[in-house]
């Protein structure tokens, strides 16, 4: 039986409805999550800790996705982020697959695709561990 600690998640999106969908549905299929509306407050928490994966919003204000994505990849190189917008560019989406990303989603998506997305995220890190424990 795996008794591993659950797969840890930080949302950070300016708009409040994204979490509020996102959270109680990941939380349900047992993954621990930590939401953020304000960037500044989600960079101060991964100075304090690492998270397995970042789901974060594109355009916001302060700290914007792309800085957002490239301080979490130095932190912590092996936390997959997935980055969701309303202001999908093929430049924005080339530019993040460069630095590592996982997925990128356009606004708006169902809960089910993010899900799925995020459930392949947890597979790669879950794969990673395996392979670093053999």
């Amino acid at each position: 039986m795996n008794t591993s600690k659950p797969t840890s998640i930080l949302i950070l999106d300016d708009e409040p409805i994204v979490s509020k969908r996102l959270h109680p549905a990941l939380e349900k299929k047992g993954y621990e999550v930590e939401s953020f509306v304000d960037s500044s407050k989600a960079l101060e928490r991964i100075h304090e800790r690492n998270f397995d994966i970042v789901v974060t919003d594109l355009k916001m204000d302060g700290v914007d996705g792309m800085q957002f994505m490239t301080e979490v990849k130095k932190l912590s190189p092996e936390t997959e982020v997935i980055i969701i917008t309303g202001f999908a560019t093929m430049e924005t989406a080339k530019e993040s697959i460069r630095k590592g990303i996982f997925d990128f989603l356009a606004k708006p998506f169902k809960l089910g695709e993010i899900q799925e997305v995020i459930s392949q995220a947890d597979e790669k890190i879950k794969k990673a561990k395996l392979l670093k424990q053999a």
